[in-house]
């Protein structure tokens, strides 16, 4: 049997996050490094990646690794456009390795996953799936979910032997847009439902103090004063076409408390709900 380098006592990998994002030529991606595992999985599309200031050309079905310290950035032509899967991990002790290597340094970094591509897919499928459920127990759901993706790939990889202090995480300039990214559509595609900052940093694994810094930093506001506006931007929408109570518009935009929704949307509109709604169906 081939040895994977785990121990099933230890293996208890920490996921800094899970998203998936399209680059295409418009996107500035630095040349920058991690001091934790970037696992990043090319769905479709292609470019070019310098690692370590060496070129790769990646493409579907590829998986790109870079251990803590790697250098990388993307280079996209005009015409090209590449859709990934990424995650970041630490925590993780395989046998041979250093704490926090995924590959043995010098390893080529660029993996043709070719005997198990449909196991790998489906493992990220998996993880899309239960990020965009966002019930109760998603983030243990997920965490399983990504341990399997991380065992699906050294099985694929073939790493017969892969094996200290756990670092300060530092996320550079295009993985806060990515970031940033994740939390609107999260926020846009679930804004009816209960949502805090707690539950927001479990479905996508980053702190709470995380994401209200970066955030605040590049919008100008905290996350729940954004879902907030969302909310009262949808019910404005739904008082003005008229035909739904205002009682019913509150609890459709995720408010259960039609008087607390109400002055909230007095606050941001300066009138009440009934006096944006048609007159004709107030």
């Amino acid at each position: 049997m081939c040895n994977l380098g785990i121990n099933t006592d230890s293996f208890n990998p920490k996921v800094l996050y899970t998203m998936k994002k399209k680059f295409s030529e418009t996107d500035s991606v630095p040349y920058h490094s991690h001091d934790f595992i970037t696992m990043i999985y090319v769905l479709s599309g292609s470019c070019t990646y310098n690692i370590s200031n060496t070129l790769y050309h990646v493409k579907k079905g590829d998986m790109v690794i870079c251990n803590p310290g790697v250098f990388h950035g993307k280079i996209i032509n005009a015409g090209e456009e590449i859709m990934e899967f990424h995650i970041g991990l630490t925590n993780i002790s395989l046998e041979g390795l250093p704490r926090n290597y995924l590959i043995p340094c010098g390893d080529c970094p660029v993996i043709v996953i070719s005997r198990m591509e449909q196991d790998i897919v489906k493992c990220c499928s998996d993880i899309f799936l239960e990020q965009e459920k966002f019930e109760p127990g998603s983030e243990v759901m997920l965490k399983i979910h990504v341990m399997k993706l991380v065992v699906t790939f050294l099985k694929a990889a073939g790493l017969d032997s892969p094996c200290g202090r756990v670092p300060d995480f530092s996320f550079e300039t295009y993985d806060k847009a990515t970031v940033i990214n994740t939390l609107v559509s999260f926020i846009n595609e679930n804004y009816m439902k209960e949502i805090t900052l707690d539950t927001i940093s479990k479905n996508i694994y980053l702190s709470p103090a995380y994401i209200s810094k970066v955030f605040k930093e590049e919008m100008g506001e905290s996350p729940i004063n954004y879902l907030i506006k969302v909310r009262l931007a949808k019910a404005h929408e739904l008082l003005v076409a008229g035909g739904m109570p205002v009682k019913a518009v509150a609890k459709s935009v995720g408010y259960d408390d039609a008087y607390h929704f109400s002055k909230l949307y007095k606050k941001y509109y300066n009138e009440p709900p009934l006096k944006s709604k048609r007159p004709e169906s107030a």
